[in-house]
């Protein structure tokens, strides 16, 4: 996928992928039973990882729609304490649908999404830059393709928690998620949202604006990769010059080099297997655990920034 629209590598699933999904209320209480037996197993099992998780096909519960699949907010409170980044991972194999088109699981993607940010008490809508707020860093991000609020769950809200560890008592973390971006099936083959990437392009001049004092970082993930891409050829070359750090989690545009961003202050993070970041549109694992990068890309930021 490239900024002009061009789309390859699209492979079409089989007719009969979801004719035998049964879909009994009663397998969203599998769901919060598998959460639970994850975490425990967690406990005595050894690190989770893209290369050693079991991929799984869809959960029958998700295939109630996004408004069929309800998870009490308080089966999901005891678990956020003992939630790390293994169990994050085993948690995305069991909630996502993998190895299908991007058309034909969006409407899934976005009820596990959901699912996973209530699991895990993730915010994600974030507008710091709007409330007036500034960190010593500052993130304007854009989420991937069918995700919740502005910053989405799968990568941003690991992503941000990464560099608060990183930066520590010291310092402070402002996000500002892409407002005005749909997010889209459509615009990420077409590209990207051209709206969401004016957004994105307005926030980073805002920002700079607003909080002079701050480190920029401008962050996406799948889909909002291409909108980084977008807003960086939107941008004067000065401003992006000034940019702190650009990272980007599983980029459509990989092959692509950031606009007047330097080099040494851009991070793409792409899995080997991951077919979104070969201009494709099928959804695997690979694409779906970002989140174990969060660390290494928080140190990216970090170190950029010179805190």
């Amino acid at each position: 996928m490239t900024a002009g629209g061009r789309h390859t590598n699209r492979t079409t699933p089989p007719s009969n992928l979801l004719d035998h999904v049964v879909a009994l209320q009663s397998q969203v209480l599998c769901v919060l039973v598998e959460i639970s037996r994850n975490t425990l197993r967690a406990q005595r099992s050894p690190p989770v990882t893209a290369a050693n998780m079991k991929p799984t096909s869809f959960l029958s519960a998700l295939a109630l729609g996004a408004n069929g699949l309800t998870l009490p907010e308080s089966s999901f409170q005891t678990l956020r304490p003992r939630l790390n980044i293994n169990d994050l991972l085993a948690l995305i194999s069991e909630l996502f649908p993998v190895n299908v088109t991007l058309e034909a699981a969006q409407d899934l993607i976005s009820t596990a999404d959901q699912a996973l940010a209530d699991a895990e008490g993730f915010e994600t809508t974030r507008n710091d830059v709007k409330d007036g707020v500034c960190g010593d860093v500052l993130v304007i991000f854009a989420r991937g393709t069918d995700e919740p609020g502005n910053v989405g769950a799968l990568v941003g809200p690991p992503f941000f928690d990464a560099i608060e560890d990183a930066l520590g008592s010291g310092y402070t973390l402002a996000v500002q998620g892409v407002d005005d971006y749909g997010a889209t099936v459509t615009e990420y083959l077409e590209g990207g949202d051209p709206e969401g990437s004016q957004e994105m392009a307005s926030l980073v001049t805002q920002a700079f604006t607003d909080c002079p004092s701050s480190k920029i970082v401008m962050g996406g993930y799948s889909q909002g990769g291409q909108i980084v891409h977008n807003a960086a050829s939107l941008l004067p070359a000065a401003t992006m010059e000034a940019v702190s750090s650009v990272v980007i989690f599983g980029d459509p545009d990989s092959t692509k080099s950031v606009d007047n961003a330097e080099t040494s202050r851009v991070l793409i993070i792409c899995h080997t297997g991951d077919y979104i970041c070969q201009d494709g549109d099928i959804i695997d694992l690979e694409h779906l655990t970002y989140a174990e990068n969060a660390a290494t890309a928080a140190s990216f930021v970090v170190s950029n920034a010179g805190l």
